[in-house]
């Protein structure tokens, strides 16, 4: 009996724009079906050199009294900008007297790779909770610097002013949209029409690029609706998560940020929310996932007229169905008449067995499964 893989019949849509090969290839050996829609650009870490001098500038121009560090990628390109203008041992020096915050792993890592160490960073590698962190306290009159992680923290700036803070931020990148948008409409209709199981993450902006592309679509609420009930959101770690918050749509992230754990993760998700029937016939194991028919864990193709049929066989397993009730769940554009019928099933016959499908003689069709 062949081994069936635990994605076959999960048709799972893939955000990423780097590394998307191994993240395909992780899925496909699975099993999955991908539609791969590249929510960001190839390189979407634009870092504007006038700008970003300008903002170095600026921040060794006064003290710092606290610097939140957001991004490793975006640490690392800051120091490569500063390395190149001369300017590496003066920024090191007004952030090593400053109180660091830093909002994960990479981002410290970037630190300390430059002799600078952080006083504090959350578990959970979420900015929020670098910022619960500082609220109740009084911030008035420090000069806090933020490090931009891609996209705007306009709101977290203004939220540290309001504690009294002098706030500078510094872009060191922009995250750019995928180059050609018509796959991510695509998958915008595909979510939204519930017709993929699951959707990767692995960043925060692929997350905002996707609901920005919904807008002109007209189908963000469909979109945010299918991730509610049906579609499951999976995102590489919480950081990403949290990018849904904001739409009320529930994620699954696994507990180490890696991207062998989030598809494996999706491994034993998807079989646990599926609505599939499984049944043992006639000795077989058969699975009808969406519009994916398994037998003994290996995919059956099937035409539209012989999967209906076996749709309607699957209401009630094992019971009667008749000619004439066959014959209506046809697809539309079927010869209407019984000939259909046998034609339908000698077709399904052919693709699972015959002895699956059992006539009963004068009343119809039964799926022969055992009492």
């Amino acid at each position: 009996m062949t081994q069936a893989l635990p994605l076959l019949g999960y048709r799972i849509g893939v955000t990423a724009a780097r590394k998307v090969e191994e993240q395909v290839a992780l899925l496909e050996r699975r099993g999955a079906t991908v539609e791969w829609a590249p929510a960001l650009s190839l390189d979407p870490h634009h870092v504007d050199d006038a700008s970003l001098r300008a903002a170095t500038e600026e921040v060794l121009a006064r003290p710092v009294d606290m610097f939140l560090a957001t991004t490793g990628v975006g640490m690392k390109a800051w120091f490569a900008a500063v390395d190149a203008w001369g300017l590496t041992d003066r920024l090191v020096a007004a952030l090593a007297d400053a109180e660091i915050l830093a909002r994960g792993p990479k981002s410290v890592g970037a630190l300390r790779r430059r002799g600078l160490r952080e006083l504090w960073a959350p578990e959970s590698e979420r900015f929020e909770d670098v910022l619960e962190h500082l609220r109740g306290r009084s911030l008035s009159g420090l000069r806090i610097v933020v490090q931009e992680h891609g996209q705007s923290l306009s709101m977290v700036a203004h939220a540290l002013r309001r504690q009294g803070a002098d706030v500078t931020v510094v872009t060191v990148y922009r995250v750019d949209p995928a180059e050609d948008l018509d796959p991510l409409f695509r998958l915008v209709d595909l979510v939204a029409d519930r017709q993929l199981d699951a959707v990767t993450f692995t960043s925060a902006p692929a997350v905002a690029a996707l609901m920005e592309a919904a807008g002109p679509t007209g189908r963000r609420e469909e979109l945010v609706a299918a991730f509610q009930a049906d579609v499951v959101a999976a995102c590489v770690g919480p950081v990403t998560a949290a990018a849904f918050e904001l739409w009320g749509v529930p994620t699954i992230h696994p507990e180490r940020n890696r991207l062998g754990a989030m598809v494996k993760q999706l491994e034993s998700e998807l079989p646990s929310r599926s609505a599939g029937v499984s049944l043992e016939v006639a000795g077989h194991t058969l699975l009808l996932h969406g519009d994916e028919v398994l037998l003994d864990g290996a995919e059956v193709k099937l035409s539209p007229a012989p999967f209906a049929l076996l749709q309607a066989l699957l209401v009630n397993p094992g019971h009667v169905v008749s000619r004439r009730e066959l014959l209506a769940a046809l697809p539309s554009g079927t010869a209407g008449s019984e000939h259909a019928v046998e034609m339908a099933v000698a077709r399904l016959r052919a693709a699972i067995g015959t002895r699956l499908v059992q006539t009963v003689v004068k009343r119809g069709y039964r799926l022969a499964v055992s009492p």
